[in-house]
């Protein structure tokens, strides 16, 4: 067998059963994420500005132009589809892993005061929503560290859990570097948790969901109305919590605010948590809640 640096085999077929609380058949995870504030805009210093949405079909503008009508787009996420998201999550005392970029926050503080007060958890999402494959490595550990402190000064909440979403290939090592992380999600590669060595410790990693991503309504082919997003979630749940009566798995549901915010598609999700509330051997949860039962007992 060539020795590559990938791990293609995982469970090998034969998964481990994690043993959720109350011997749940699954655990369900969902992942709102806030970034409005931290694309790129000229008046950042960034050489161009956002330009994709996928709401609409935009040709960029000239270097060092704002795009002024994608702007209003991200800022819908912040000022109405943050609250929409968190009021509904609040009517059924669901709490969340709310993925984070620093830099975004700084803009919101009453969206921060709110989860500063609330039970969900915060997890780092970089410190702006750029493609950190192409920032320097000393850049990339400075704005992992900004997004740390900027996180626990504004909520008073030390994140455990990181996911850039357009990682580098520094990332991981950086995060265990920098130390204080239970987890990542820089990975759509299983069902369940797993480890890997980094360094030369064990880190754990709990894996992200394209598929049952609301970022499915802006890409092709993707969800085309509320009822497309509501039956994937809903078929995927069912085949989840079917193979769980033997293989128990995990789901993860992210929402951006700018995306699932807008009511019609918080209705699909409402439809969704209706639906699964229905079950009563299921573990709605927080990502670090998972680490802290993965590690607890699972060992590399």
């Amino acid at each position: 067998m060539p020795e590559i640096p990938r791990d293609l085999q995982g469970y090998g077929g034969r998964p481990p059963n994690p043993k959720w609380p109350s011997n749940a058949r699954l655990a369900v995870n969902f992942m709102p994420i806030y970034e409005e504030g931290a694309e790129r805009s000229p008046i950042y210093g960034d050489e161009t500005a956002e330009n994709f949405t996928g709401e609409v079909v935009l040709e960029p503008l000239p270097k060092g132009v704002r795009f002024l009508v994608m702007e209003s787009m991200f800022e819908y996420g912040s000022r109405a589809g943050f609250w929409r998201i968190m009021r509904l999550f609040d009517r059924y005392d669901i709490e969340t892993s709310v993925m984070i970029t620093g830099f975004a926050l700084q803009f919101n503080q009453p969206a921060a005061e709110y989860l500063a007060h609330s039970h969900h958890e915060i997890c780092g999402h970089g410190w702006r929503y750029i493609n950190y494959g192409a920032i320097p490595v000393d850049e990339e550990k400075k704005h992992i560290q900004l997004c740390v402190e900027t996180l626990k000064k504004m909520t008073g909440k030390q994140p455990v859990g990181w996911a850039t979403g357009r990682c580098s290939l520094n990332t991981r090592r950086l995060l265990v570097e920098i130390g204080g992380f239970l987890y990542d999600s820089d990975s759509f590669a299983d069902d369940l948790p797993y480890y890997q060595q980094v360094e030369g410790k064990k880190h754990l990693i709990i894996p992200y969901s394209l598929d049952c991503n609301d970022s499915r309504f802006v890409l092709t082919p993707g969800f085309a109305c509320s009822d497309d997003f509501f039956v994937h979630l809903k078929d995927t749940f069912d085949t989840y919590y079917k193979e769980g009566e033997k293989h128990p798995m995990m789901m993860t549901i992210p929402l951006h605010y700018r995306i699932a915010g807008r009511p019609g598609r918080t209705a699909a999700l409402e439809r969704f948590i209706q639906y699964i509330l229905q079950f009563k051997d299921i573990w709605i949860c927080r990502r670090e809640e998972i680490a802290r039962h993965w590690l607890k007992h699972f060992s590399l």
